[in-house]
């Protein structure tokens, strides 16, 4: 099924997860908006997730589901419940899969019947793309945001090159002010979803010490807090930040000079919100983070299979405090 572009009114987005492909999707929005200014956008996302977007400009709607505690529970009344609330809204022009799991091509088909996302060799999940009217065919290797913008672009007949990307409008609002040093504020995320993704806390002191800037540094679980309190008593130059909901921390991350980070969902909202960053990598690979002249990634040695991570390759110990504090140094200086 086709549709003329002035026929398209209705336009529903599916990206269930997680924190960072969210923030790595939802730049598209802007796009969209400017191409079709009135046609109403509805982004289906997992309820855990769906606070990151609440602030998100030029999107109309959330609606969100819970797959996730239907997996935990395996409750079958959960699942005809989360089908019926779907089948609900199932009215859109068009529904663009941007997760491209089989779990997010079934959720595409009850929104509707003009469906669009990647092609069988572009996605882990193969079968996926048997629920889609059209695809987009583009390397499972290329750069996430250059994947989003192919997809987005081909499914509704619009333009995202990679310098309309690079001049986006930040993608979050800012609800929160903050007072902040009259030195460069350097924003710092030692967190990640695995232990082999987090950079050294020793080495994070030793950053701090050598930047002399003022280091605030982000937590949310108990071991995150008591890694950044121990990273503030051995530099005078780090301070925890408060704490943050994520849309507070959205707000705090766009006051900033500059962030430095694991490869996690706060560091990827530097990007999103025009904000200079270093993500540090050490299983993963600059395919996942947004890249510009101010955003940027500092690999570790280790090479990475995209298609099997290592969860057991720490090798981002070996990245070298000197080389993150040269880059830092750059971009602060080009602010």
């Amino acid at each position: 099924m086709s549709l003329m572009n002035r026929d398209i009114k209705k336009i529903a987005i599916v990206r269930l997860s997680a924190l960072g492909d969210i923030v790595n999707s939802a730049f598209v929005l802007q796009f969209i908006k400017k191409n079709y200014p009135n046609a109403t956008i509805t982004w289906i996302v997992e309820e855990s997730f769906s606070s990151v977007l609440q602030d998100a400009n030029y999107l109309d709607n959330i609606k969100t589901v819970n797959l996730k505690k239907f997996k935990k529970e395996k409750s079958f009344k959960l699942l005809k419940e989360e089908y019926r609330s779907l089948k609900k809204i199932a009215d859109f022009d068009i529904v663009i899969d941007m997760q491209g799991l089989i779990k997010s091509a079934l959720v595409s088909k009850i929104l509707g019947t003009n469906r669009h996302g990647f092609d069988k060799n572009s996605t882990r999940e193969s079968l996926a793309s048997l629920f889609y009217n059209t695809t987009t065919a583009i390397s499972y290797e290329t750069n996430v945001i250059v994947r989003n913008a192919q997809l987005v672009s081909d499914a509704l007949k619009i333009e995202i090159t990679t310098k309309m990307i690079e001049k986006k409008e930040a993608i979050f609002q800012i609800t929160k002010s903050f007072e902040l040093s009259q030195k460069k504020n350097i924003l710092l995320v030692i967190g990640a979803s695995w232990a082999s993704k987090c950079y050294p806390k020793e080495k994070f002191a030793q950053l701090c010490n050598e930047l002399k800037e003022q280091c605030y540094i982000i937590w949310g679980s108990e071991k995150e807090r008591q890694d950044a309190e121990w990273i503030s008593q051995h530099s005078e130059y780090a301070k925890l930040a408060p704490k943050l909901s994520l849309n507070e921390l959205i707000s705090f991350i766009s006051h900033m000079d500059l962030l430095i980070g694991n490869d996690t969902g706060p560091t990827h909202m530097a990007w999103a919100q025009n904000i200079a960053s270093i993500t540090l990598l050490g299983p993963t690979t600059e395919r996942m983070i947004g890249k510009t002249p101010f955003n940027i990634g500092i690999k570790s040695p280790s090479s990475v299979n995209l298609l099997k991570i290592n969860k057991n390759d720490f090798s981002i110990k070996e990245i070298e405090v000197k080389e993150i504090v040269d880059k830092a140094k750059e971009l602060l200086n080009g602010i």
